[in-house]
């Protein structure tokens, strides 16, 4: 083979390998089992960590986060999770906090309450200053909005509100919404078009994978061509054990869901639930060279 044609088909394979390079977010903080959060980051397999949840905000009400018994905050018992996020950080990890959650009591009454919880969210987790933070003095990178309850109403002035903090420190935006489109309580969020990543659920859902990839690669497209975002990811469950439904075994991953998807312009790789039941079956170590 001439020199010229062999380092040009060296360079197309390079570019063909980056452009198929995804990445793994997880989901941290529901049960204490999984391990610590610096711990989750030193593994190496996860760029995006997501601390789950802060569960109750707005309508007047004191903003309350649950991370099951790794800490409590209550008792200011989550300062000490300023070392492992800032090791996190170290490793470059990105680490968001998710608001909303399957169990919890949210919701945005208005324009004002949507701006209180926004600069609550600044002030006491990302850039801003607070006497009460949670984590310290550790600043998160971002928050995540995994809403599944109350109204859609007022999201997307809360996301307007936060990117706007980007001026000052980056403030990454990230979605999880459920597979059917369009999300019922995402939407208007979503449709602001200032979202980083979406990570859609393709669990507990009529849309979850069924035994034919290609129904998967259809919602996907729905997804990915009518939504504005960087990156898309598809969510999936660590275990047969974290839902009730939609669990993708690693092989059909690999085999058949994984070539469809990561071929679209828009791909970014893979979010899991969660950091426990990954620990359980080892999930993130059997699919990360093919993500």
């Amino acid at each position: 083979m001439p020199k010229r044609i062999f380092l040009l088909f060296l360079i197309l394979s390079i570019v063909t390998n980056q452009s198929y390079s995804g990445s793994i977010s997880i989901y941290w903080g529901q049960n204490v089992k999984e391990g610590t959060l610096a711990d989750t980051c030193t593994t190496g397999k996860f760029d995006y960590v997501i601390i789950a949840f802060l569960c109750v905000f707005g309508n007047n009400q004191t903003p309350a986060l649950d991370l099951d018994d790794h800490c409590d905050p209550s008792t200011n018992g989550c300062v000490g999770l300023a070392d492992d996020i800032r090791s996190c950080q170290s490793k470059k990890v990105k680490v968001l906090l998710s608001i909303g959650g399957g169990d919890g009591s949210y919701y945005l009454t208005s324009s004002d309450d949507a701006k209180k919880v926004a600069d609550y969210l600044w002030n006491n987790y990302l850039g801003g200053k607070s006497d009460s933070r949670p984590f310290g003095d550790a600043m998160l990178d971002g928050i995540d909005f995994d809403i599944e309850g109350g109204s859609p109403q007022h999201y997307d002035e809360l996301a307007r509100r936060l990117k706007n903090y980007s001026s000052a420190k980056k403030v990454y935006l990230t979605a999880a919404p459920q597979c059917p489109f369009l999300d019922a309580y995402m939407n208007q969020a979503l449709s602001t078009g200032i979202f980083d990543y979406i990570w859609m659920q393709f669990y507990n859902n009529y849309c979850e994978y069924k035994g034919n990839a290609s129904q998967v690669k259809a919602t996907w497209d729905r997804w990915t061509n009518n939504v504005t975002a960087t990156k898309f990811l598809l969510g999936l469950l660590a275990s047969p054990e974290a839902a009730r439904s939609g669990f993708i075994p690693k092989d059909v991953l690999i085999s058949q869901v994984l070539p469809l998807i990561k071929k679209t312009p828009k791909y970014g790789g893979v979010m899991l639930w969660s950091k426990y039941y990954d620990y359980l079956t080892g999930y993130s170590s059997a699919i990360k060279s093919h993500v």
